[in-house]
């Protein structure tokens, strides 16, 4: 739906451009002055905006700047009057697409120019999905239609334009790094820095000096001074991943930055200011692990400011077939193909299985399943529904006959076989048993397994 913004002080200005777009069958709201356009606009996506230069309290050259960091695909048009060329040749400059100069000709110029906009607008779409169809996995699309990611995508592109911190939950494999980087691209940052740490990958001493840096001499091997991930992240956003997976003593000097945007360097003593725009993700249960007493419920709350929980392929069944298409094409550079498709029996077959594991899942059946076809179509014989892709876990009747085996056996068990079934990559085998790099890690340990 093509939805147009117009913005004047002259209510008869506004009623006419209004009456000659609504004709044309576009949506029209209008608004009589920049602060009541900004409020608009932080409300509803827009394709299209046409706002006066001259306005009370914001004039249009503020409006049309602060509209374009709102909404960078915005399309801009500004009314100027005789005499103020020069400034709408400014506004261009900011990324207006043309102007128009007042008293209006004629309707029919007014339409003709706006038609121009909108083709505009969409050979702009175009390139950004035809970007988003060959590039990487992060710059895949969201969605494909889902109804169930409907109020998700319009929470996210809500909260994008804001500072707010957002805590993205959901099951292993949902795609909460690409829904991160999502929402910096969205923001008014997006031509800042983006940065990423996953908070399991790292032991508790690597990931404070990651996130913060360290002096010189700080610790043995430190040679020199080391700039902090937080610091390169300046103006930016700051991603952290398998937040959960953090430690209580790291979580305290976090909860410090995100509270008083100050931090110092381990092994230092000057105090550093940050201004990042913070965005965490799991797939465990924070309140649960708060009241555990293994995550701090005040970090809790500063981090959860903004929940959104990303639903599982099994809940967004309509995306499944294109995701895989998506990830197919991936594929088929990877293996040097031309292109990998798959049949209609197993386009049919993949949208009703459930996968466990997700988009992660989906991929690694994918990639096996384009390997056995060989250049052919993938058929139902090439790919298997997830519970039978080689990794079997023991039941509670596995072992013994007469004697049952402890979950600690179990546990145990079914980490060497997911180890096992993933040539022991470690961190594919934590996707695999749904939890965090760092809990693998911590659970290897435990039972002694190498």
């Amino acid at each position: 739906m093509i939805r147009i913004l117009v913005v004047d002080d002259e209510e008869g200005i506004r009623s006419f451009i209004a009456e000659v777009l609504e004709m044309e069958g576009y949506q029209v709201a209008t608004a009589a002055d920049g602060q009541e356009a900004l409020m608009l606009l932080e409300e509803q996506v827009y394709t299209l905006l046409l706002t006066d230069l001259r306005m009370p309290e914001m004039d249009g050259m503020t409006l049309v700047r602060r509209a374009k960091s709102l909404q960078p695909e915005l399309v801009v048009i500004v009314l100027t009057a005789h005499g103020s060329v020069d400034t709408a040749v400014e506004a261009m400059k900011l990324g207006a697409f043309d102007f128009l100069q007042k008293p209006l000709e004629s309707p029919k110029k007014l339409r003709n120019l706006v038609e121009k906009a909108l083709v505009h607008r969409k050979e702009v779409d175009s390139q950004v999905r035809h970007t988003q169809q060959d590039s990487t996995e992060d710059d895949t699309p969201l969605t494909y239609g889902a109804s169930a990611m409907e109020p998700v995508l319009d929470a996210l592109q809500k909260v994008a334009r804001t500072k707010a911190t957002v805590l993205l939950t959901g099951e292993s494999g949902t795609g909460k790094e690409v829904t991160a980087r999502k929402i910096h691209e969205w923001s008014p940052r997006s031509e800042q820095p983006f940065v990423a740490v996953n908070c399991a990958a790292l032991s508790e001493h690597l990931l404070e000096s990651e996130l913060f840096g360290h002096e010189k001499g700080a610790f043995t091997g430190a040679s020199e001074r080391r700039e902090g991930r937080i610091e390169s992240a300046e103006g930016g956003t700051f991603f952290l991943d398998e937040i959960g997976e953090m430690k209580l003593d790291l979580q305290a000097k976090l909860l410090r930055v995100l509270q008083e945007k100050t931090y110092e360097r381990v092994g230092g003593n000057q105090t550093l200011s940050c201004d990042v725009r913070w965005i965490a993700a799991t797939n465990r249960n924070l309140p649960a692990l708060v009241n555990e007493g293994l995550f701090r419920e005040d970090l809790y709350h500063r981090l959860a400011v903004f929940p959104v929980e990303l639903p599982p392929l099994r809940e967004r069944r309509e995306d499944i077939v294109p995701i895989a298409n998506t990830l197919l094409r991936r594929i088929a550079e990877e293996l040097g193909r031309d292109e990998v498709i798959l049949s209609s029996e197993a386009e049919k077959a993949i949208a009703t299985w459930d996968w466990p594991g997700n988009v992660r899942a989906l991929s690694n059946a994918l990639e096996r399943a384009a390997i056995l076809a060989d250049g052919e179509p993938i058929g139902l014989e090439h790919i298997q529904p997830p519970h039978q892709a080689g990794v079997s876990f023991p039941s509670e009747s596995s072992g013994s006959s007469d004697e049952p085996q402890s979950l600690a056996d179990l546990e145990r068990e079914a980490i060497i076989t997911a180890l096992a079934s993933v040539d022991g990559n470690r961190r594919k085998a934590a996707e695999i048993l749904g939890i965090g790099l760092r809990t693998l890690y911590d659970k290897l340990k435990k039972y002694d397994i190498s």
